[in-house]
């Protein structure tokens, strides 16, 4: 069957075509309820199934004689320390864990938080919830204390999983004294945080509530996994809001294993048995899906990588990885592509490593431009697939399924639409637009399996961000456009959220922290473009009368708030005063006109700006300080 008929199929015959894909999964109670709808009159899959997602990515394998094969590859050059875990390891480690769980009191429906680096005992935490019904909700070690305090206040943990430290290439990162942070931050306090020292000589700061990891493991009993519904919460996953209030993206069970069974085959092309490596973090969205649940429920061998591209040591580090451990199909970042060229931008490092084990290169997480897909396709010498997704759908939405059938790449697109995902430009009216013609990404509902099933705690806010713009349509929040052959191109978010290397970050978060600074009368923060991470935020600023005298200490701890706040991961590194910033009559800030400028894209003034003259002075702030698409550092 090729692409066209699979699509097809999904699309028309929704209903079947899921059903057979649920199939594939070994369920303690196959659903005979399809589709239907929750309480909140939106669409659910499977609801009467049962099954765990820790059984079928440990269990499973171990009862048809898997056990020995390696399930996770940890490959840490930081510490310069290889691990090699069968599933049989796995199932030990994690079925202890969760018997500790249990015995601190944690039961189905509870949360637990999970802050750690990239280690086996992060997706043993993971694996281990799942295992007993805990949802978990793994936050971003790259976060600072102040985000970590709001998702403790939003999802209200029992339990808190954590590291003594990670690391970040050479420095050190104090993840159990941010925990203890955040929770002197939070209204709520958990009950226990539970720490696994790494044993790299870092003091760990002591409170009455920690629990030891290793002696907890040791300590406590195995347990089965238990029986879940499939509408049941696997997860939540925050992401940022254009409000500045991060959103619980919800996850289901039996859907989202569906989904990510389906998708290992299909859209990734990897058999079972195979090496996979997605070059992300466990605590974004690929890394749930593509380094824990995904690959281990397709009993593929995944990789799991404590490093940067670069600097640990050089550029070769991806290319030694795929080469050493038989990597069949790759998965990163146009951003860490983009590290690796320009520290080896001939390819020599390439040439020392036999790479012959890779497949497919697959990129997402933002925009790839054609110069670093040309430049993939020129070193690698294998299909380069730009593919599109997000948090709130937890798979591919847009992409080459060459599982299926290898098209022909379109530099600039992410290919055509995934089973199951029904997506329409459209215009203001909620009509579907011509081809060519750039609109919203919108996809029809239902979404197939898998993909967010509620905000946490926020119904109301799900269906205003994501429902109500469009009737009978999920709305994505990006731009885009079809040609005359079908292949959509992506164009960027039309709200406040940018993409930096790859993690979604809320302008309007920075926006609020910068405003809060004592001496700023105004400001705006947006994102523009960088040659390296795909955008970058760029803050302007007005100061109080009296200030300008102190404007480049002013500047520097305006960085430093913002980077207290919401942590490097936020990359705010650029602020500039100016006079005045542009805005319409009724006093709305034309940010998109100060990104364009920025950009050095085509712009039109509206007529409804107050004073022309201001675009001049903003335009040679720019100048003065090296902003611009060919400037900005």
């Amino acid at each position: 069957m090729n692409y066209q008929e699979l699509y097809r199929k999904s699309i028309d015959h929704p209903d079947s075509f899921w059903q057979e894909q649920a199939n594939q999964l070994d369920w303690f109670k196959s659903p005979k309820t399809i589709l239907s709808k929750d309480q909140y009159d939106y669409y659910q899959w499977f609801s009467d199934g049962e099954l765990n997602l820790s059984y079928l990515c440990i269990d499973k394998h171990i009862n048809e004689g898997y056990g020995n094969q390696n399930a996770i590859i940890y490959d840490s050059p930081v510490t310069d320390n290889k691990e090699h875990i069968t599933f049989n390891t796995l199932h030990k480690e994690v079925s202890k864990l969760a018997g500790g769980l249990r015995e601190l009191g944690l039961q189905k429906g509870d949360t637990c938080i999970i802050y750690m680096p990239m280690i086996p005992q992060a997706l043993y935490a993971m694996l281990a919830c799942a295992r007993i019904g805990v949802i978990h909700s793994v936050v971003f070690g790259g976060f600072a204390p102040h985000e970590l305090a709001i998702r403790i206040d939003d999802c209200k943990p029992k339990a808190v999983i954590t590291a003594s430290n990670g690391i970040e290439i050479q420095r050190i990162i104090p993840y159990k004294p941010f925990v203890d942070e955040a929770i002197l931050l939070a209204k709520y306090k958990p009950e226990h945080v539970i720490v696994f020292d790494r044993e790299l000589g870092v003091d760990i700061p002591h409170k009455p509530y920690d629990i030891d990891y290793s002696k907890l493991v040791n300590d406590s009993p195995s347990v089965e996994a238990v029986a879940l519904q499939s509408t049941h919460p696997s997860y939540i996953l925050y992401t940022s809001g254009t409000t500045g209030t991060p959103k619980g993206i919800i996850r289901d069970t039996g859907g989202y294993a569906t989904a990510l069974k389906f998708s290992m085959k299909y859209v990734y092309g990897v058999d079972e048995g195979d090496t996979f490596w997605a070059a992300s973090d466990v605590g974004w969205v690929v890394g749930h899906s593509y380094i824990v649940y995904g690959p281990l429920l397709n009993r593929n061998t995944t990789v799991l990588f404590e490093g940067k591209p670069i600097k640990t040591p050089d550029a070769s580090t991806f290319w030694r990885i795929i080469s050493e451990h038989q990597v069949k199909v790759m998965f990163t970042a146009p951003t860490a592509i983009r590290a690796i060229k320009k520290e080896d931008p001939d390819g020599q490092l390439l040439q020392q490593f036999d790479l012959s084990c890779l497949k497919y290169q697959f990129l997402a997480g933002e925009r790839c431009d054609v110069a670093t897909l040309k430049w993939t396709e020129q070193q690698l010498k294998v299909p380069v697939i730009d593919h599109w997704w997000q948090t709130e759908s937890g798979w591919p939405m847009l992409a080459n399924m060459v599982g299926v059938e290898l098209q022909p790449v379109k530099p600039g697109s992410a290919s055509f639409p995934v089973c199951g995902y029904d997506i329409q430009i459209l215009n203001d009216d909620g009509d579907i637009v011509a081809d060519g013609t750039e609109g919203y990404v919108a996809v029809k509902l239902p979404l197939p399996p898998g993909t967010l099933s509620n905000l946490w705690g926020n119904p109301e806010r799900f269906k205003s961000g994501y429902l109500n713009r469009f009737s009978g349509y999920y709305f994505s929040g990006d731009g885009g456009y079809k040609d005359e052959d079908g292949y959509v191109f992506i164009t960027g978010r039309v709200d406040d959220i940018i993409n930096v290397a790859g993690h979604r970050l809320s302008t309007a978060e920075m926006e609020e922290i910068v405003a809060s600074h004592k001496s700023v009368a105004e400001c705006a923060v947006f994102g523009v473009h960088c040659d390296l991470k795909g955008q970058k935020p760029l803050g302007l600023v007005v100061l109080k009368s009296g200030d300008v005298s102190e404007e480049e200490h002013i500047q520097k701890e305006i960085i430093q708030d913002v980077r207290h706040e919401i942590g490097a991961v936020a990359s705010f590194r650029d602020v500039l005063v100016v006079n005045r910033l542009p805005k319409t009559r009724s006093g709305k800030i034309l940010r998109k006109l100060l990104r364009n400028i920025a950009d050095e894209q085509q712009y039109n003034i509206p007529s409804t700006i107050d004073d022309v003259a201001i675009i001049n002075e903003i335009k040679s702030v720019y100048q003065t300080h090296n902003i611009g698409i060919h400037n900005l550092k």
